[in-house]
């Protein structure tokens, strides 16, 4: 994943800077004070609030159970934590990334903490059931927070299994995913045609703005909440700007990283609930989770941040 670009301070940068000071007091030449709490949307079918930045887990938790692979990992989520975000998305296709977050959510003692999102991908009832157990396991907890049809595999015998499982308390909220915009209309058609569903997620971002033509309003006419993935383009976008030195309008929306651009213009669509960037390093995880904090741009400054990455 290509480097991001900060601004320096003291010689650092000021991402590992704010992981530093969730856990001192105390730096040299700086003075913090508890950073400001993350900015919450609500989730429409509930009411209850959910910090805008989460984590992703596809590819960076799908490592060997091991001390040495779990330590960096551990360093992510106790950043997460310490930072005031609570969705973590995963899925049974991502490897071992499950049994990672169960296992990391245990040592780091955040399991009560944790707004769990996983996903079926499977085909038949009797396949359906027997992953969310797998789940479960992997997760080691019993309720999950949500669980998402993967990719709308299924779509309709998998939400009639998660309605019964919503409605036994042992699931809290259900929904669907995908992550191309040529599947935008697809979503659109299960959520007209099937009921009950509370979350969709779905790509969103600076280079893949489909969404905006109809699904992020059909989403907020209709109550519903929303996770975007892919906000960096898996690093494409990043890429781009790559030793580039941030404009000076950043200032204006208090951001001290190309990454946390492109995550306030995401959060910039009041449609929009949670982003769920992914990445295995805590000095990003802080990063990120700047982006929740301070304003977000106005239309003028979204047109900015679109021609910097063109």
């Amino acid at each position: 994943m290509p480097s991001r670009r900060h601004f320096i301070q003291g010689g650092a940068s000021l991402a590992a800077l704010a992981a530093l000071a969730a856990l001192s007091p105390w730096l040299p030449n700086a003075t913090w004070a508890a950073p400001a709490p993350l900015l919450q949307r609500k989730i429409p079918s509930s009411g209850e609030s959910l910090p805008v930045i989460g984590l992703g887990t596809s590819r960076v938790f799908n490592v060997d159970l091991t001390d040495e692979q779990l330590a960096p990992l551990l360093e992510v989520i106790q950043t997460f934590f310490a930072g005031g975000a609570t969705l973590i998305d995963t899925a049974p296709s991502y490897g071992a990334a499950e049994q990672v977050t169960g296992e990391l959510l245990k040592r780091s003692d955040n399991q009560a903490k944790a707004f769990l999102a996983t996903k079926l991908s499977s085909t038949g009832r009797e396949r359906g059931a027997a992953q969310f157990q797998l789940s479960q396991e992997a997760l080691q907890r019993q309720h999950i927070d949500l669980v998402q049809v993967h990719n709308l595999q299924d779509s309709a015998t998998q939400l009639g299994l998660l309605r019964e499982l919503k409605q036994q308390g042992t699931v809290r909220y259900i929904g669907i995913t995908h992550y191309v915009d040529s599947a935008h209309d697809d979503l659109i058609a299960v959520l007209e045609r099937e009921k009950g569903i509370d979350f969709v997620q779905f790509n969103y971002s600076v280079g893949e703005r489909g969404a905006e033509r109809r699904l992020l309003p059909y989403c907020a006419e209709h109550g519903l909440a929303t996770l975007i993935n892919r906000p960096f383009q898996r690093a494409a976008l990043l890429s781009r700007v790559k030793g580039q030195p941030l404009p000076d309008w950043a200032n204006a929306l208090q951001a001290s990283s190309w990454a946390q651009l492109l995550l306030k213009f995401i959060l910039a669509q009041p449609a929009v609930t949670t982003v769920i960037p992914a990445t295995s390093k805590p000095r990003y995880m802080a990063d990120n989770l700047a982006a929740g904090r301070g304003p977000l741009p106005d239309a003028a400054l979204r047109e900015k941040i679109v021609q910097a990455f063109a």
